[in-house]
């Protein structure tokens, strides 16, 4: 059966108006008709069963029921993701998004390559939201992980938003790296070392991956003194598109439901 996302406000005396996006979807690419039959998951854990009543500009359906999907991830993990060039950010959302990620945090660093006025990072993280709930679709996840404006990351540090487990990625954290070896060895440790053996349901860790260039020592010191765990995964450097997939990917298995009931 189709699945399709609306918003709660759509739902309303047992019946469904979905917005323009997918009900073009549903008319002009998948074709449905009046009396098909779709799914539609309302971004906070509700999927409705939809019968369609107009197929137009804007769909409507009748709610045949509803279930509860209890699809989320024990634990809460934020990614916190220096914008990469080109289209390497949609790559990431989709990935993080499969993965069971809650939210993810675009954010700027002294070696961001890309630069845009504060509408087009607007327009970006529209976009980046839209891949994020096509990814939910596709996964079979009944909740949309919001997708923040980027913003610099000393603005999203100054926040110090509530983590269980915080930790920062970094190419120099079990090598030479900053100034020293001898301040290096200081400041990280590898991943395996950082984790706790276990965490409780309900847990919110917080992941930072940095830009093609790396995070600067500066802002590795920023974020240490911010009590981030500094981590190294080893004696290769992950790509920035590559190392956020991986990290959330070993957090859910060692922590959340990755590969649950396999």
């Amino acid at each position: 059966m189709r699945r399709f996302t609306i918003t709660p406000e759509r739902i309303h005396g047992g019946r469904v108006v979905f917005d323009r996006d997918e009900s073009r979807h549903l008319a002009r690419v998948l074709r449905l008709r009046s009396g098909d039959t779709v799914l539609a998951a309302d971004g906070a854990g509700r999927e409705y069963t939809v019968r369609l009543e107009t197929v137009g500009d804007e769909a409507t359906g009748t709610v045949l029921g509803v279930a509860t999907r209890d699809t989320e991830a024990p634990v809460r993990i934020t990614l916190v993701q220096s914008v990469p060039k080109g289209d390497k950010m949609e790559a990431i959302v989709r990935a993080a998004t499969e993965l069971g990620v809650a939210r993810v945090v675009p954010v700027l660093t002294a070696r961001t390559v890309v630069t845009l006025e504060p509408g087009r990072w607007r327009d970006r993280a529209r976009r980046w939201q839209r891949v994020a709930k096509e990814a939910t679709k596709q996964c079979g996840r009944a909740v949309v992980p919001p997708v923040d404006v980027p913003r610099p990351l000393g603005d999203v540090l100054a926040l110090e938003e509530p983590a269980d487990l915080r930790l920062c990625l970094w190419e120099g954290a079990v090598s030479a790296g900053g100034p020293s070896e001898g301040q290096a060895r200081l400041l990280g440790t590898t991943l395996a070392a950082s984790l706790p053996a276990a965490l409780p349901g309900g847990s919110r860790i917080h992941l930072l991956i940095g830009p093609e260039g790396g995070l600067s020592w500066e802002e590795v010191e920023s974020v240490r003194a911010r009590s981030w765990a500094i981590v190294g995964v080893g004696p290769r450097i992950l790509r920035t598109e590559t190392a956020g997939p991986a990290i959330i990917a070993v957090l859910q298995a060692r922590f959340g439901d990755l590969g649950a009931g396999g």
